[in-house]
């Protein structure tokens, strides 16, 4: 049965550190995860066309080929079904992107518009849907090459059946580990959720508690979108995918047993996680396990990720429109300049606004990318200059993009050095260039165009925006917390229409932080200000949590008794009054109000109700 008892107060931790601009970053290697297999075969995709135009006599075409072949950058975490058509619509795009650049090489003046529509499609669907890194930008690029490439024989349909050809490579290299480790992604996805679950029991009780909670509530949700959405419909029998589910449902059970404690939990409860993470990996059955039957939704689908990001200033929205700004503003500078490849200045705009980053990341981002251009440039001269061919070309391509792969998380800066050479040992289309001098002086000039704009561009559209996000934000966590709380009051926890309530608030509360992370790393008067709202968010999400917590015991709790559970939970009124609060303080904060007294509260949420009010009443009464 959830507990009924007030939650302890606890401490608010001191807001994360402000992101700054950092020089120093440049010459840093952070850590990173095991990443040589993905850089081999990112490698290895890269190489095969190459190789293929060459013994077919046609370096150009193989060269238009990776294209496409940039596919296998994209979707190495999904589970192997879906990966399967996630692969091939991300083959299909690229297929387009660079169908799109060709057509437009032959009017000259309508290369930069239809760059810049790429940049703004590619930069709405990818943030709309969560595309992961590299993102919108491999598709703009892909673009831009298609308007490059030196392959006049080629037609648009020959360079669409080049570019899927590409994509193909990358599909078959990305689908072979299918028939070693089939399901390999769901296991790892269940083993980073026990492990961050782990590390949230040893946190409790110390600052580091509601960082830890929070990641552990991320892990997990990408743990349940790997195991439920990402899986079809109705699953055939499965043994694997059914234990995994199981360990998934005990995880879950441990972390509302954690987010419910008032004090540490003992050393077994860690053992136990990790001990979860272990059976989930290993490849031998384990304990007896069948499918729970309800387990927690995951991210949102499609049509729903695009409703919320269609919403009037949504974060995707806001991020599409300054691309959109940014590169026609940039590629019209370039023609307007007279640079013979203007769409560089776009490529460069884009990059450094697509991911929607705060103002200091995203001036960290140009400066890296413009330290990281010049000194490319020398490499790519040098690569350049001895004009490889053949076998020779598809090497470089290789161990360029393998270098890449393997240092581009450790250090972008230094990444950049090799993207150059890279990028523009590609745009050479396997002939020599007559003026390698003059080629690299005009890239350098596009770079720092590019990124001049896309800088300003953020800097003359950032203020304001960023902190109103975080009150709006707030309450739509609110209005979530409203929506379970009268489901719970119903002891209704298992319904369809329940466990998306759930799923939507657990959203929301992670979406709370990462609008305050943006907003903290605006212009100091800004940052400020997010500071100031930084209690609002934490209360908020211990909030969240407490509900969520409640909702998982009520869960487990005995069917029969569910009505006098729901009846200790809320008590008289209990419902409307907890309604009432949520209301009370969600005008609150969208009016920059004082919220009122409420009426006495069900003991299950009183403390995190009654310090969200504390925190949003000004210091000064």
């Amino acid at each position: 049965m959830p507990s009924t008892q007030p939650t302890s107060v606890l401490p608010i931790p001191p807001p994360p550190p402000r992101s700054t601009l950092s020089l120093g970053m440049m010459f840093r290697l952070r850590d990173a995860k095991r990443r040589w297999p993905f850089a081999m075969r990112a490698a290895l995709c890269m190489g095969i066309p190459v190789v293929a135009g060459w013994a077919l006599g046609d370096t150009s075409a193989g060269l238009m080929a990776t294209t496409g072949a940039f596919t296998a950058l994209y979707g190495s975490d999904r589970p192997y079904l879906n990966r399967a058509y996630y692969l091939a619509l991300i083959a299909l795009a690229f297929t387009i992107a660079v169908s799109l650049g060709v057509w437009a090489q032959a009017t000259p003046w309508m290369v930069v518009p239809a760059i810049a529509l790429m940049a703004m499609v590619a930069t709405f669907l990818c943030n709309a849907l969560r595309v992961s890194p590299p993102g919108a930008y491999m598709f703009t690029l892909a673009c831009a090459a298609g308007t490059a490439i030196h392959a006049p024989h080629l037609t648009v349909g020959h360079t669409a059946l080049l570019v899927s050809a590409g994509g193909v490579v990358a599909w078959i290299a990305h689908m072979i580990g299918a028939f070693f480790w089939p399901r390999g992604p769901e296991r790892k996805a269940v083993a980073a959720s026990a492990e961050a679950v782990a590390r949230f029991i040893e946190a409790i009780g110390t600052p580091a508690q509601d960082a830890a909670r929070h990641n552990a509530a991320q892990s997990m949700q990408e743990s349940w979108t790997t195991l439920v959405s990402f899986q079809p419909p109705r699953p055939r029998p499965d043994g694997t995918l059914s234990r995994l589910r199981a360990i998934g449902r005990e995880l879950n059970q441990l972390f509302a047993e954690a987010m419910s404690a008032t004090g540490p939990l003992p050393a077994a409860a860690i053992d136990q996680a990790r001990g979860l993470g272990a059976e989930a990996l290993s490849p031998q059955p384990g304990a007896e396990r069948t499918d729970p039957g309800h387990v927690p939704l995951g991210h949102h689908g499609v049509v729903d990720s695009l409703r919320e990001s269609l919403a009037p200033w949504s974060p995707a929205l806001l991020v599409t429109a300054r691309v959109g700004v940014a590169t026609a503003v940039a590629g019209t500078l370039g023609a307007m300049l007279g640079l013979e490849r203007a769409y560089w200045c776009i490529a460069a705009a884009m990059l450094i606004l697509h991911q929607g980053l705060d103002w200091a990341r995203t001036l960290q981002r140009g400066v890296e990318r413009m330290a990281g251009t010049m000194v490319g440039l020398l490499l790519a001269g040098s690569i350049l200059a001895l004009q490889p061919g053949g076998l020779w070309l598809a090497v470089t391509l290789m161990c360029l993009q393998f270098v890449i792969e393997m240092i581009v998380i450790r250090n972008y800066a230094l990444a950049v050095v090799f993207i150059t050479a890279a990028a523009l040992t590609i745009a050479s289309g396997g002939h020599p260039v007559p003026d390698v001098g003059h080629l690299l002086w005009v890239r350098g000039i596009d770079t720092v165009i590019g990124c001049v704009v896309g800088l300003g561009v953020f800097a003359l559209s950032n203020p304001r925006v960023a902190t109103a996000r975080i009150s709006a934000e707030l309450a739509r966590t609110l209005e979530a917390v409203a929506a379970t709380i009268r489901h719970m009051a119903k002891g209704d926890v298992l319904t369809a229409e329940a466990r998306e309530a759930r799923r939507d608030l657990q959203h929301r509360a992670l979406t709370l932080l990462g609008a305050y992370d943006r907003s903290a790393g605006s212009s100091p008067r800004y940052g400020a200000e997010a500071e100031r709202m930084w209690p609002a968010v934490v209360t908020t999400q211990r909030l969240c949590y407490r509900v969520l917590s409640t909702c998982w015991a009520m869960e487990n709790s005995d069917p029969a008794a569910t009505a006098e559970t729901t009846r200790t939970l809320f008590g008289p009124g209990g419902e409307r009054a907890i309604l009432a609060a949520l209301a009370d303080l969600e005008w609150a904060v969208l009016h920059d109000d004082r919220p009122q007294q409420t009426a006495p509260l069900p003991a299950f949420v009183a403390t995190e109700l009654q310090n969200l009010r504390d925190s949003l009443v000004p210091e000064s009464t």
